[in-house]
C-alpha cells in the first residue's frame, strides 16, 4: 500500500529562469532508460516478486518508493521550466507559438498536448515502454542490474547539472546526484551481503562441474588470424574475479560443423529450388495438404 502526504516534495524544486529547451532534457530524467521511472518501476517489480529474506523486499520498496518522489521532482521541475515558453509570452496564434516553439528547441508536444507539463516521455519524445525494467527472481543479479542503473542515472543527472546555470535547478540536480551516490553503494553493499564475489557465477545453484572447463574461465577472442592483436587483461590472466579458477586466453576457432537445414517443404511459401519432399516438420504438419 502506498500513501502520499497532500503533494509535498520530497525535495525543492525552485526555478530561477524558466527555460523550455532545458525542460526537454529534463524529459530523459523521467521517461529516459537512465530515468526515474525505470528505477521506479525496476525496484518495484523486483521487490514484489521477492522471495527469501525479507529485507529485500523491504529495501526494495522503499528504494521504489523514494523513486515516485523523484519523477514527481523532476514533473515539477519541467512544468516551472515551460513556464514563460514562446507559447505563453506571445499572443499570436497557437499555430505559430508551437512554430517557434520548435525552432526554440523545445518539444512541441508541451505546448500542444499537455498545457505545459511533463509527460512519461524522454528528451526525444519517445513514450516510456518498460524494455529496460528489469526484474530476474535473483536477488543478486538484481543488485548488480540495480547498481547499473543507478550508475548510467547518475551519469545523466551529472550531465544535466552541467547543461545548466540556474541555481534551483543545480540544487535540485545535485540532490538528485546525491542518492544516486547512495543508491550505487546501497545495491552493492546488499551484493555484497548475499555473497559477492564469492557467490559468482549468478545462479550459484547450478553444479559447475557440468560446464566445460575448456571454456567458463577462457577469454575467447575472435581475431582473424595472427595479425589482430587480442585484447589482454586481468580478463585473459590471473586468478578469476571468483577466485574458483584461473583466466585464460584463446583465439577461437570453429568446433561445428557448417549447419545442413536440407530443402524447404512444398507446403512453405518459398521458391523454386528450394523445395524439397514433405519432411514431416512441424510446418508439415500444421498446414493442411
Amino acid at each position: 500500500m502506498f500513501y502520499h502526504d497532500g503533494g509535498k516534495l520530497q525535495y525543492e524544486v525552485k526555478v530561477d529562469r524558466p527555460d523550455p529547451v532545458f525542460a526537454k532534457a529534463l524529459q530523459q530524467a523521467i521517461g529516459g532508460v537512465q530515468g526515474e521511472i525505470r528505477v521506479c518501476l525496476q525496484y518495484l517489480f523486483q521487490a514484489w516478486g521477492a522471495r527469501g529474506p525479507k529485507k529485500y523486499r523491504d529495501m526494495l520498496l522503499e528504494t521504489g518508493t523514494e523513486e515516485m518522489g523523484h519523477i514527481e521532482m523532476l514533473a515539477t521541475a519541467v512544468a516551472l521550466n515551460l513556464e514563460g515558453a514562446p507559447v505563453e509570452e506571445q499572443e499570436a496564434a497557437a499555430e505559430d507559438d508551437a512554430v517557434a516553439a520548435v525552432l526554440g528547441g523545445m518539444n512541441v508536444q508541451h505546448v500542444i498536448t499537455t498545457a505545459m507539463a511533463a509527460m512519461p516521455v524522454d528528451a526525444s519524445g519517445v513514450p516510456f515502454n518498460c524494455s529496460h525494467v528489469y526484474a530476474s527472481g535473483n536477488v543478486a543479479a538484481d543488485m548488480l542490474a540495480n547498481a547499473v542503473a543507478e550508475s548510467t542515472g547518475r551519469m545523466l543527472a551529472c550531465q544535466l547539472y552541467k547543461m545548466t546555470d540556474d541555481k534551483g535547478m543545480k540544487d535540485m540536480l545535485s540532490f538528485l546526484v546525491a542518492r544516486d551516490t547512495m543508491h550505487q553503494n546501497q545495491w552493492l553493499a546488499a551484493w555484497e551481503e548475499l555473497g559477492g564475489r564469492e557467490n559468482h557465477p549468478i545462479p550459484n545453484t547450478f553444479d559447475q562441474s557440468i560446464e566445460p572447463d575448456e571454456f567458463n574461465y577462457t577469454f575467447l577472442t575472435f581475431g582473424k588470424d595472427e595479425s589482430v592483436p587480442q585484447p589482454e587483461g586481468n580478463w585473459s590472466s590471473g586468478e578469476s574475479f571468483d577466485g574458483r579458477s584461473t583466466f585464460s586466453i584463446e583465439r577461437m576457432t570453429p568446433r561445428g560443423e557448417v549447419p545442413d537445414l536440407g530443402m524447404a517443404s512444398p507446403k512453405a511459401p518459398v521458391q523454386k529450388g528450394q523445395e524439397g519432399a514433405a519432411s514431416g516438420g512441424l510446418l508439415d504438419k500444421v498446414l493442411p495438404g
